[in-house]
């Protein structure tokens, strides 16, 4: 059975979300160590080159969250992709990326980065990233190269049009 799920531009107010993103706070501390968290927290994600979306199951069920930051006038960067545990494997990661991917594409970006961990429990973002052509790339923005990182990029001048809509 196909789930519809619903994105929308989250102010950040919503409970849920706060504990979402608590969440998402607490597993990244899980699997690594403190130097090597860039996950933001809610203030952080406030900022105003900072666009948060929510992604909603049948418009009362909060099923994820991700973010569009604007490194430059040519450069995004991906924040905050998470999906709540009971749905995952149903499409919302890839759902919430392809918007993402649209958006930074509408903005005019050029390339789209992002960063993720290295270790075991990351392979599934590391696989959902790749599959879409993001591909390894060094550090960049303010990051530095960190063993427990995996900094991916998509060129999006050379992507071509994806039909997922």
């Amino acid at each position: 059975m196909a789930v519809s799920f619903t994105i929308k531009i989250d102010d950040l107010s919503n409970p849920e979300i706060a504990e979402l993103l608590q969440e998402h706070l607490n597993d990244m501390h899980l699997h690594s160590p403190p130097e090597s968290v860039h996950a933001l927290d809610l203030e952080s994600l406030r900022k105003p080159e900072i666009t948060f979306w929510s992604i909603w199951s049948e418009d009362k069920y909060l099923v994820g969250c991700g973010a569009l930051k604007e490194l430059d006038e040519t450069h995004g960067e991906i924040k905050s992709m998470r999906t709540k545990e009971e749905f995952r494997g149903m499409g919302a990661g890839r759902r919430m990326l392809h918007m993402i991917i649209d958006e930074a594409r509408a903005r005019g970006y050029k390339r789209l980065s992002l960063e993720t961990g290295s270790m075991a429990a990351f392979e599934p973002a590391r696989r959902l990233y790749s599959g879409h052509g993001f591909k390894s790339c060094g550090p960049f923005a303010d990051y530095q190269l960190d063993e427990n990182s995996v900094f991916m990029t998509l060129e999006l001048s050379k992507l071509n049009t994806y039909l997922w809509r």
